[in-house]
């Protein structure tokens, strides 16, 4: 264990500390045991560690999609978390979650075993690629996931069968869900960068992907400076080049701050010209030009206006189609294809393969229509993230009734954004659910439920929020009350983070149920039925039910 984990015979885990030696690599590691083990950056880079060789397994609470995936691989995953789980092993990985009294820590820590967080098992696994990492409060997963869809499927060389760590799933073919991680023969990885405790200061990539620099995670930085700052200090790590949203003002303000030398081989994206930016402290512009998108089929087109110098001597106009709908997609393709280019793809091969990007799961995720009621499931979380999720849902659905169940995540987030309730404005009926708290704990913080962010949309001028907007505690309880609104024609979100396997059995059951007087009815509901054994990924078929309660509400009126 490190010395600063051993303070005054305390236990201390602090995710910022490099734990590793430059020259180590993922074979200096041992048995290695993983706390938490099916969380979606765990899981991602036990299975990581595991395809190179490494002794793997874990421990979680409960079962889950990913820990069954882990286990079909021969990963031995624990439930329940107790002392013996750590029981001769070399290195034990924890993530910010996991709490110094986790009887796991206690007994590694006793034993004199390595302790170290997720972050240093990659930044482990970079130092021996050519690392690109993605870091911003919005758009990491869906960047990162263009970005190996790119080298996946037009990477030539040592381009192809790239390495990847993406906290999330990526959309496939025919409904097929891919793994966010592996352990390609290829010399790139591409890893999100998680900005939310500060470990990404670990990382020494080739090239750095700054999304945004919207202030998120105040629970651990404090203020909007602090959160800056530790981009700008992100940034300055990157041996090749820095990739940078220029639509945020936050990422303008790093951009100013980077010392000139950083600076000077950075590339800023944005659908704003250098007139409007202003001072771009010696980067270079990357033009996104003539953006619009097809509504209802929700292919977002728009042109990539590259400078002579970048990649070639002559400048560059390269079109590009997404499948995936918004600005913001139109955005994070931009640096994808940037990034790929710079890793010595041809630009226009880069852009031609990322048409065909479905998207990163439970990220505008249409997961089918009953009754003329279609259904979309999104993670959206950030009062940002959700104002460029409800833009996209009106671009795309012009004619339809946008409606909403919101859970919020994490109680610190809902505390610091609740007064930025205009994001959910763009949409006709929301209702706010009980709140996840991932890593918080409610009695921390008491005053924060439901009504924190329904009591600031009543504040709002414009519209009367108890006619679009109400906060129920249950998730079962917003279903019925959804079923009561929803009508043909009507597009249903889900924006919530993963909940419990258990509530998505039980929300199965009653699918089925519901599946059967769809089809009684007439009405269309198969495309529904997968999933339900309680198999498929945490959370999926729990909105399914909300919807097709809702869409088939005449039958049960």
């Amino acid at each position: 264990m490190s010395d600063n984990q051993r303070e005054a015979g305390t236990i201390i885990l602090d995710p910022t500390h490099a734990s590793f030696a430059p020259e180590e690599t993922v074979h200096d590691l041992g048995a290695t045991h993983f706390i938490g083990i099916g969380g979606a950056g765990m899981s991602v880079l036990a299975e990581m560690l595991h395809e190179q060789g490494v002794e793997v397994d874990g421990s979680d609470r409960e079962p889950s999609a990913k820990t069954d995936r882990l286990q079909s691989l021969g990963i031995t995953v624990e439930f329940g978390q107790q002392a013996k789980n750590v029981e001769g092993k070399n290195t034990v990985v924890f993530s910010s979650a996991i709490k110094p009294d986790n009887p796991e820590i206690v007994a590694a820590h006793e034993a004199g075993e390595r302790i170290v967080h997720r972050s240093d098992i990659l930044a482990l696994l970079m130092n021996a690629k050519r690392a690109v990492t993605v870091a911003g409060a919005h758009g990491k997963t869906t960047t990162s996931s263009m970005l190996a869809h790119i080298l996946v499927n037009a990477g030539e060389g040592e381009l192809a069968d790239p390495s990847y760590a993406i906290g999330g799933s990526i959309q496939g073919k025919d409904g097929a869900i891919l793994d966010g991680g592996h352990a390609g023969k290829g010399n790139v990885l591409v890893a999100e960068a998680d900005e939310s405790d500060g470990s990404f200061a670990k990382y020494h990539p080739q090239i750095a992907i700054i999304t945004n620099s919207e202030a998120d995670h105040l629970d651990h930085y404090g203020t909007q400076d602090n959160y800056r700052a530790a981009f700008v200090d992100h940034a300055g790590h990157a041996t090749k080049a820095v990739i940078m949203c220029g639509d945020d003002e936050g990422n303008l303000a790093v951009l100013r701050a980077l010392d000139a030398t950083v600076a000077g081989r950075t590339i800023v994206y944005s659908t704003r010209n250098a007139a409007e930016l202003g001072d771009l402290n010696g980067a270079t512009l990357v033009r996104i030009e003539s953006e619009s998108e097809t509504a209802e089929s929700g292919a977002e087109h728009f042109t990539l206006h590259i400078p002579g110098g970048l990649i070639g001597e002559e400048e560059r106009r390269i079109a590009v189609t997404l499948t995936v709908p918004g600005i913001h997609n139109a955005r994070n393709a931009s640096a994808a294809i940037i990034a790929a280019a710079l890793l010595g793809m041809d630009v226009e091969r880069a852009s031609a393969a990322v048409t065909s990007f479905l998207g990163a799961a439970r990220r505008f995720q249409v997961r089918g229509t009953v009754s003329q009621v279609t259904v979309v499931d999104d993670y959206a979380h950030h009062p940002t993230e959700i104002a460029a999720l409800l833009d996209a849902a009106r671009r795309r659905y012009p004619q339809s009734k946008i409606r909403v169940i919101f859970q919020p995540h994490l109680f610190s987030r809902t505390r610091f954004f609740s007064s930025d309730s205009r994001s959910a404005c763009q949409a006709d009926d929301v209702i706010v659910t009980g709140i996840f708290p991932a890593r918080e704990k409610q009695e921390d913080f008491p005053d924060v439920t439901p009504a924190t962010i329904v009591d600031e949309a009543l504040k709002l001028e414009h519209e009367p929020a108890k006619d679009w907007i109400r906060g129920v505690e249950d998730m079962h309880t917003a279903a019925q009350m959804m079923v009561m609104r929803a009508h043909h024609g009507d597009v249903i979100f889900t924006v919530a983070p993963a909940t419990s396997r258990r509530w998505t059995r039980s929300s199965c059951m009653l699918l089925k149920r519901i599946v059967g007087i769809a089809r009684a009815d007439g009405s269309t509901g198969h495309q529904f039925r997968q999933g339900c054994a309680g198999d498929g990924p945490v959370g999926r078929t729990t909105f399914r039910t909300v919807h097709l309660i809702g869409a088939c509400r005449r039958t049960v009126d």
